[in-house]
């Protein structure tokens, strides 16, 4: 039997009504007792305590009705902000909400470095800038996380990444040193997994995202949590090995899945195959519009190798949702029949597979919302996602 004194009570019923205001974004105070069950004196001083801290504000509704004006609470979504950052190889992604979870500010800039130190001063100077920006909300720029393209440890510190061939960076500590405050550093792919689970799929408990981009990471939820492994490395998909003494890898095996299922590996497949090489998406678009048999060859190879993948963390896993990110996958119409196309096993089971629609901000957005429940307390989030942006 679950039991508790009253200050836990009073938190548990804090983080019920804020969870029901966010799903409900306008919501009265007597039906905010008819959907939690509360009685109406604990609604009363939960609301009453939620307005002094600033966290959600009442309007009066319009209606034309005999009677009081309803007046609803939500969420006071300039109370406080939270900031994203996708440190990606050769660019980096900015990307600010509000408390509701809102994009105010999205903003994209080339890496012309690879140098550790270089590309640290570049983030802290932004991520400064960004809290003198916010500095007149209530609660101010609340927490940072970045997003990692590599193997991130349980205590923050990056174990590797290979696109930069960084070893053992405590970026955290680093960026602290230079001024920057309340700074979290998380996996890529987890980020954009609990993107997809906040924003997109909330009742999915069992959910798989796959970032297929410049290498192959994945998102694994488990029973509505993040799973991390015993290390934090789990989810490091692309360097399982799908063919056997095949392709050397920089992780230092050879055959990994990233190898041929990532989108450095398309590239190779389409220019070994058109006669003047190609490296856009929006070239491929236009070869694609234009029924040219070389890139629907390279696709087909493609899309077999990215499904021996896809088998095999479906017969590991059993998830009930695979969220695929790939610009690449979005382009071309046909890819998820043919991905099911050779998923033909009779033991793999799922209940669908998806392109996800938050693409290249997934992680950014994750981000972001992992500040916000953490800000929060909350056990769980449900926001709605919106494309707002200074830039897309």
């Amino acid at each position: 039997m679950l039991t508790g004194d009253g200050a836990y009570i009073k938190k548990i019923n804090r983080q019920y009504i804020l969870n029901v205001i966010f799903e409900n974004l306008k919501i009265s105070r007597a039906n905010l007792a008819k959907v939690t069950g509360l009685n109406k004196a604990t609604v009363s001083v939960q609301v009453n305590d939620l307005l002094n801290d600033g966290l959600i504000y009442e309007t009066t509704e319009e209606h034309n009705v005999v009677g009081r004006r309803p007046i609803m609470l939500s969420i006071n979504e300039s109370a406080a902000y939270f900031l994203g950052i996708d440190l990606d190889y050769h660019h980096i992604l900015f990307n600010v909400t509000n408390l509701r979870g809102d994009t105010v500010k999205y903003e994209k800039f080339d890496l012309h470095t690879d140098v550790y130190d270089e590309i640290v001063d570049f983030a802290a100077k932004k991520i400064k800038r960004y809290e003198q920006e916010y500095s007149i909300a209530k609660y101010g720029l609340v927490h940072t996380y970045i997003a990692v393209h590599g193997t991130v440890s349980t205590d923050e510190t990056i174990h590797f990444v290979p696109a930069y061939q960084w070893r053992d960076k405590d970026l955290k500590n680093d960026l602290i040193h230079r001024g920057v405050k309340h700074v979290f550093i998380e996996n890529n792919a987890n980020l954009s997994a609990y993107a997809e689970k906040v924003f997109q799929f909330n009742n999915s408990e069992n959910l798989l995202n796959i970032n297929l981009s410049s290498g192959i990471g994945a998102g694994i939820i488990i029973n509505g949590e993040l799973h991390r492994g015993f290390l934090g490395h789990a989810g490091e998909m692309g360097h399982m090995i799908i063919y056997p003494k095949g392709k050397p890898c920089r992780c230092g095996n050879e055959g990994c899945w990233e190898r041929y299922a990532s989108e450095p590996a398309f590239f190779e497949y389409v220019n070994r195959l058109v006669d003047h090489n190609i490296y856009s998406h929006s070239e491929v678009k236009k070869l694609i519009d234009a029924n040219k048999d070389e890139i629907f060859l390279a696709l087909h190879k493609w899309i077999s190798d990215i499904s021996i993948g896809i088998n095999n963390i479906i017969n590991l896993y059993n998830p009930e949702m695979i969220v695929l990110n790939s610009p690449l996958l979005k382009l071309y119409s046909n890819s998820l029949e043919e991905i099911s196309n050779h998923l033909t096993s009779s033991v793999s089971h799922y209940r669908a597979i998806v392109i996800s629609g938050l693409g290249a901000k997934s992680s950014v957005i994750g981000a972001c919302a992992l500040g916000i429940q953490k800000f929060l307390d909350l056990p769980k989030l449900s926001l709605a996602y919106t494309n707002n942006s200074d830039s897309a």
